[in-house]
């Protein structure tokens, strides 16, 4: 007998199959690298970027091209690390469409195979069978829509980041000590 607190994953492996644990593996993992960024960019990115613009205004150089080069190339490893977990991300999103449809297919052969062995035509167990079998694709979607929603809004802040770092950076020279 399984712990109380392991009834609902039982229950859900009985209702899509083995993939659908994956599916939520996958999906656990895409939201804890989401709420990771979160954190990041709420905590550590922010302190970090007027580490940046502090460190650019105390600069006697503004003007020079190896100082503009060398802002250049601050705000570049700043945003990258904004950036740094997007491939992952993306390639999260990607898998678990692949992973439903995956288990759909797993679901219909299994669904086949026991219509073939039982040899009898039972409309209910066809359908039973089918609906088991599309479960793994629904849930691979919905979480690859919200994992979507979430790496186009990233990128979106991280865009405007990238904008508002550099009007930081020239304002803190117009300002100093911004």
């Amino acid at each position: 007998m399984l712990p109380l607190w392991l009834e609902p994953l039982e229950r859900l492996v009985e209702a899509g199959g083995a993939i659908l644990v994956v599916i939520a593996l996958v999906a656990t993992l895409l939201f804890s690298l989401a709420l990771e960024r979160v954190l990041f960019f709420r905590l550590g990115y922010r302190r970090a970027r007027r580490a940046l613009i502090r460190r650019w205004a105390a600069r006697g150089d503004h003007l020079s091209w190896s100082s503009l080069a060398l802002r250049e190339a601050w705000t570049r490893e700043l945003i990258a690390r904004l950036r740094r977990p997007l491939p992952w991300l993306r390639l999260l999103v990607a898998l678990c469409p692949l992973l439903g449809l995956l288990g759909t297919v797993t679901g219909m052969i299994a669904v086949f195979d026991s219509l073939a062995l039982t040899e009898t035509g039972q409309a209910r167990a066809m359908a039973d069978g089918v609906s088991r079998a599309t479960l793994p694709t629904l849930a691979g979607m919905a979480v690859a829509v919200v994992g979507l929603l979430f790496t186009s809004r990233l990128e979106q802040i991280i865009r405007r980041e990238d904008q508002r770092l550099h009007d930081r950076l020239a304002r803190a020279v117009e300002e100093p000590h911004a």
